[in-house]
């Protein structure tokens, strides 16, 4: 015959895990719903970051500007001759061609005669200008007046 104490125990035992299942049910599905919601709005966060991409890049073309505009491409070197010749190809003077790519004239001037070189920043916006003609040059820069002036 079985011991009494371990038949007792065993059917405690049944049952409280019977309980704890069946209180823990709703939890579990919850999880489960929990991990299948976030890994449906993980591959919309996915989706959309692509179309972002892509709508980024039309518009750069659109524009004719570089995609990133916080960083220039590989491969480009700064040069002090290449910005005279821009501003001179442009026709702008040097507080204007600053206006342009967001700095000051005087700036210009000592970028022109190798006295400082410019930040991440303004390099990528030096090389934005390289693929603007004079029309286009002018037209931003009265946009920017423009701006100032409200």
């Amino acid at each position: 015959m079985p011991n009494i104490a371990t038949a007792l125990r065993d059917e405690i035992r049944r049952l409280a895990k019977k309980e704890i299942k069946a209180a823990t049910r709703v939890s579990k599905q919850a999880v489960t719903q929990h991990r299948r919601d976030i890994a449906l709005l993980k591959r919309l966060v996915q989706v959309q970051q692509r179309e972002i991409h892509f709508l980024r890049t039309q518009e750069s073309k659109r524009l004719k500007q570089p995609v990133t505009a916080e960083e220039p491409q590989k491969g480009t070197r700064f040069s002090a001759r290449s910005v005279a010749a821009q501003r001179r190809r442009l026709g702008l003077s040097a507080e204007d061609f600053g206006k342009l790519v967001g700095v000051s004239g005087l700036t210009i001037f000592n970028w022109e005669n190798r006295k400082g070189r410019p930040r991440k920043q303004r390099l990528a916006a030096l090389f934005a200008l390289r693929h603007v003609g004079k029309r286009e040059a002018l037209k931003k820069l009265e946009i920017l007046k423009g701006r100032k002036k409200k």
